[in-house]
């Protein structure tokens, strides 16, 4: 494979729990007391769908931009002490990139989660990414396959030899959708849920470069 596409949230980082806290907290702050799975359903589709799903499920009216601005604002303060790289993220990167792979960051988040959360982790965009594709770069998030495709054609990449490493059904998707390979890892849900991937991993920690290379025929 020409080009390895991680994804951000709940793939290289354990970022789900902080921006479900954030948001549960920014909806508190407005006399709404939402439940965390409430966010469930929405996780891997960003943050703007993420808060508007919920706030639709309880008919809250809602300003978006207030609203993801606010929940980003507790969500960096919570990333210098609480956000840690899944175990085996930086030495997957690392493996992919020496292997003579390009890779990418294709996330459905705003470029300033996406860049925080890769300078916290110690993957800075500037070190690591042939492509760091963050959700205002295309007209329709996952499960579209815009942001897949965005980053391959960056790249210079056919999407034939792009292979995706997601961890949410609305991920694999997209990279499906795509036309890429698709290799899960059950971080964020359970394996059972992710079988429209070619392949499925418990985690980070049990995955190296050679199992994300297609079946020899």
């Amino acid at each position: 494979m020409e080009l390895i596409l991680f994804d951000m949230d709940g793939v290289l980082t354990d970022s789900e729990p902080l921006i479900n806290e954030a948001a549960v907290r920014m909806f508190r702050e407005l006399g709404q007391f939402v439940q965390p799975e409430d966010f469930t359903p929405f996780i891997g589709t960003g943050e703007d769908r993420y808060l508007a799903g919920v706030a639709e499920l309880y008919g809250i009216p809602l300003d978006p931009l207030e609203a993801k601005k606010r929940t980003y604002e507790i969500y960096l303060e919570l990333v210098p002490t609480h956000l840690k790289a899944f175990a085996g993220a930086i030495d997957l990167v690392k493996e992919c990139r020496m292997r003579g792979a390009r890779t990418a960051v294709a996330s459905s988040a705003d470029r300033i989660k996406v860049h925080a959360n890769l300078n916290q982790i110690g993957l800075p965009p500037e070190k690591f990414w042939d492509a760091v594709i963050s959700g205002e770069m295309v007209a329709k998030k996952k499960p579209h396959p815009d942001i897949f495709l965005h980053a391959a054609a960056l790249v210079g990449v056919d999407a034939s030899r792009c292979v995706v490493i997601e961890d949410a059904v609305h991920g694999i998707q997209a990279a499906k959708a795509a036309g890429m390979r698709c290799v899960a890892v059950a971080q964020t849900f359970p394996a059972s849920q992710l079988i429209q991937a070619d392949r499925v991993f418990p985690s980070l920690a049990n995955l190296h470069y050679d199992d994300l290379l297609p079946p020899v025929a």
